[in-house]
């Protein structure tokens, strides 16, 4: 128990107002330099005394900054949620007629979004009735850029169950994606890869990639993997079966 002496009661006694009143409604600037000093050390020794009441006051800062961050997620996905699900170029998979969306940002050079991989492969075969986005965000350096390119140029040579063949391919590739393994994955996977190569550097994939990389700005999107799903916006891995409850989630509110 923290004992006041006589002198700093004045002191102790704003300290009890500050706690009990408003924050508006206490002025240290009314107090003596006197009163200020007591009062400061008398603040010190009760939390020096009590530093539950510090670790209480970072978990409600906490929280209140991850609700105003997740307030400012579902108003990012609501404006830019056709361009998120519709946009006409990225790849739909999954069941596309699914009740709700999964959307994926992903780097193929991701240690994380190679281990998302297979839980997402999970989540889509459990459930089946999950539409699924990937978004192609190559942030890594020249050689996402270069993957990215290339399974971009597949989809739009050979189409999308070309392009998810070699999304698969690309995700378990641990090497460097220069011209001579890229066409050895196109063969290997019986695909023209003349013509894949050819298109890789073209306007359409540049176009592609510049408008995902401007959607992920928006979003305030800088990290892979990073899914949208109903109005959340999850940063990082997540197993399949955190997303699943998160599915369930989404459904309870749109029912």
């Amino acid at each position: 128990m923290i004992r006041f002496t006589r002198a700093a009661l004045p002191a102790a006694a704003t300290a009890l107002a500050l706690l009990a009143a408003p924050v508006q409604a206490f002025d240290l600037s009314e107090m003596s330099d006197a009163e200020r000093t007591a009062f400061g050390e008398q603040v010190r020794a009760y939390l020096l005394e009590n530093p539950e009441v510090i670790i209480e006051a970072v978990n409600v800062l906490e929280q209140r900054q991850a609700e105003a961050a997740a307030q400012e997620d579902g108003a990012l996905v609501k404006a830019n949620l056709a361009e998120l699900e519709n946009d006409g170029y990225s790849w739909v998979g999954g069941n596309p007629e699914g009740d709700i969306t999964l959307v994926e940002f992903m780097d193929y050079r991701c240690g994380y979004c190679r281990k998302a991989a297979p839980e997402v492969a999970k989540l889509l075969k459990s459930d089946g009735n999950i539409r699924f986005v990937i978004k192609e965000l190559p942030i890594l350096g020249d050689a996402s850029v270069a993957a990215s390119r290339f399974a971009i140029a597949t989809k739009q040579v050979a189409g999308g169950e070309a392009y998810k063949q070699v999304h698969d391919a690309l995700i378990e590739f641990g090497g460097t994606p220069d011209e001579k393994s890229l066409r050895r994955i196109a063969e290997g996977l019986d695909l023209d890869a003349d013509a894949i190569l050819a298109q890789m550097d073209g306007s359409e994939v540049s176009q592609e990639l510049e408008q995902t990389r401007a959607l992920a700005q928006r979003m305030k999107i800088s990290g892979t993997p990073a899914f949208v799903l109903g109005g959340e916006v999850l940063r990082g891995y997540l197993p399949a079966d955190q997303l699943e409850a998160i599915a369930d989630e989404v459904r309870s509110q749109q029912g």
